[in-house]
């Protein structure tokens, strides 16, 4: 039984210090500390995005970085330092950490159908920029997005009809013409990339993430994730 574990434990170290190599600098903070208030000060809002942007990269290669979660869950107990804030949707196919190859205490995941930024998204990403230190905010948007096709077929269903309704403005900058329809596929991929533009629009005009966008201390990108083949591409 020892044997074993120790067997394990040498190919986690093995895998963790081959995904390293790998991903090159953006891991040379080590490859599964946590971060802390020090380290996560050292990164600056474009190597923020450089960091998410190699982990989605080991994502899609099968590349991934395996850590001690149960040790990460004891190393942040007493406190977080999250480099980077996501706001996606609540679809199962995209999960910010999985998609990022990000783990404990890395980032911090808002999500609500459709991506949508309103107030109360704001006031949590102020929390995570402003109080906490994050230095980049992402609007994540994916393929096939059920609320961006029920924004276009103008669903109506209780509380989603005012979700929604949040959406719409996306549809109509596009001044489409003709009947919309979740059918075109195109259509519901235009109107989902326009409504991660107006979502960043939304968040970098906010006074507190505003200041600190202008101050250099924060970054607000827009990217959309392909639930067929877990690429995201940025905007």
């Amino acid at each position: 039984m020892h044997s074993n574990l120790h067997r394990r434990r040498v190919l986690q170290v093995a895998a963790c210090a081959a995904a390293g190599a790998i991903a090159g600098p953006a891991l040379a903070r080590s490859d599964c500390a946590v971060f802390t208030r020090e380290t996560q000060e050292q990164v600056a809002p474009d190597a923020a995005l450089k960091r998410l942007q190699e982990g989605n990269a080991r994502f899609v290669a099968g590349e991934t970085v395996h850590c001690d979660l149960r040790r990460q869950v004891r190393e942040t107990a007493g406190g977080q330092a999250p480099f980077a804030a996501v706001v996606g949707c609540i679809d199962s196919r995209v999960p910010p950490e999985l998609v990022f190859d990000q783990r404990i205490g890395d980032i911090f995941a808002a999500r609500v159908a459709g991506n949508i930024v309103n107030d109360d998204i704001l006031g949590s990403l102020e929390f995570a920029t402003q109080l906490a230190g994050a230095r980049l905010i992402v609007v994540l948007g994916h393929t096939e997005c059920g609320a961006i096709k029920g924004a276009v077929d103008d669903a109506r269903l209780g509380h989603l009809t005012g979700l929604l309704a949040q959406i719409r403005p996306a549809l109509t900058a596009l001044k489409y013409e003709g009947v919309p329809s979740s059918k075109d596929k195109a259509l519901v991929q235009r109107v989902a990339e326009r409504n991660v533009h107006d979502n960043v629009a939304r968040v970098a005009a906010a006074p507190v993430l505003a200041a600190r966008l202008q101050a250099g201390q924060l970054k607000v990108v827009g990217a959309m994730h392909d639930v067929a083949t877990g690429v995201i591409r940025w905007f």
